[in-house]
């Protein structure tokens, strides 16, 4: 039940099904439009993702590296560098479930900053997911519907993860230095063999995002695993991003069918600049994974979507469902004013996004 209800609340899954409802007056959907490589690549990640979150590997990190901390500048420099590490391989959304709970324990036992430190762990769990193709669900879609090789897609996410750290690290510079009682690492077990055993699974799976295997065997893999372990890990899985996937590609391949709306995208993409900017302000008000979806079905700009989607990502609270879970967690662990935190978060989140669109506009154009 509980699965049932965690996919009927979510807000972006409502939203595409009402507009795949309406879709479906206007054309009916046909079976090749549906991208079942992604659908595949999705469901692989997100179990493999659940499956690393029952083994509590990010939290042993997340101990192990607080345990050296000494001021609060190191304090947030490790978690917010945690959070970009944990966003390439775990995905921002586990990142942001499992770091700012940890970070607020520290930080309300020793009365520490809260706003600035869980703003900078989400953005760098967006920063981090980015640098993958299996980071953010909507990277694996346009290495599928682009047939992005991994060096180019590398070539994309490299520059991108170096300048977006260097900005982050000009932060760091900002954060007062003041002394905090070292903290005591928690007594986390890693069960190795499972742990072994995932990471094969994992590595198993890159190849089949690039195509070099059929994907379908590492998403079975991955299930059997999760099976295995623990049949509840399977409860876990975000089945409506799942359910959310699968019903742009039936919007989608009913507005193909529609020539107004086709001609009305097209010219919005019609060049590579402004694939990039209809890709960040979309993602302000539908989310990037669905702005991807959509723009991405119309454009052949993949470097301008790949940067439009991941920076779009940043700014608005459905930017990226990363977002909506970060102020979701804070309200439930913080102890700092709500409003205050949601207004500060929203500057600060705004001026990533601001500065980071600057940033991805010059990538394009010098093609660094």
């Amino acid at each position: 039940m509980t699965v049932l209800k965690n996919i009927a609340k979510d807000r972006i899954l409502q939203i595409t099904v009402i507009i795949t409802v309406v879709s479906l007056f206007f054309a009916r959907p046909r079976f090749a439009d549906i991208n079942f490589h992604t659908l595949w690549s999705v469901a692989a990640m997100l179990t493999i993702i659940q499956i690393y979150a029952y083994l509590h590997v990010l939290d042993v990190l997340a101990y192990k590296l607080t345990s050296i901390a000494d001021n609060t500048r190191k304090l947030n420099t490790l978690f917010s560098l945690l959070a970009v590490i944990s966003g390439m391989f775990l995905g921002n959304d586990i990142t942001a479930l499992t770091l700012i709970p940890l970070y607020l324990n520290i930080a309300k036992r020793y009365k520490l900053p809260q706003i600035l430190p869980v703003t900078l762990i989400g953005m760098g769990a967006n920063i981090g997911a980015a640098f993958t193709p299996w980071g953010n669900p909507h990277n694996i879609f346009l290495v599928s519907r682009f047939d992005v090789s991994p060096l180019k897609f590398f070539e994309w996410s490299v520059p991108y993860l170096v300048v977006s750290m260097l900005i982050m690290g000009l932060v760091f510079l900002f954060i007062p230095k003041e002394e905090i009682p070292v903290q005591k690492a928690e007594p986390i077990k890693i069960s190795w063999r499972p742990t072994l055993i995932t990471t094969a699974v994992f590595i198993f799976f890159f190849f089949g995002v690039f195509r070099t295997i059929d994907i379908i065997w590492p998403m079975l893999a991955s299930i059997a695993l999760a099976l295995a372990i623990n049949p509840r890990i399977m409860l876990k899985i975000d089945y409506a991003l799942l359910l959310t996937f699968t019903g742009f590609f039936i919007f989608i391949s009913d507005i193909q069918q529609i020539p107004v709306i086709v001609n009305l995208i097209h010219g919005t993409v019609y060049s590579e600049i402004s694939t990039y900017f209809a890709s960040i302000i979309s993602s302000q008000v539908m989310s990037n994974v669905p702005s991807t979806i959509l723009v991405g079905k119309f454009t052949t700009y993949a470097q301008a979507l790949f940067l439009g989607s991941n920076i779009g990502g940043f700014g608005s609270a459905i930017g990226s469902m990363a977002n909506m879970l970060v102020l979701k967690t804070f309200n439930q662990h913080g102890s700092v004013s709500k409003k205050k935190f949601f207004i500060q978060w929203t500057i600060m989140q705004f001026a990533g996004l601001i500065i980071l669109t600057a940033v991805g506009l010059l990538l394009l154009i010098f093609r660094i």
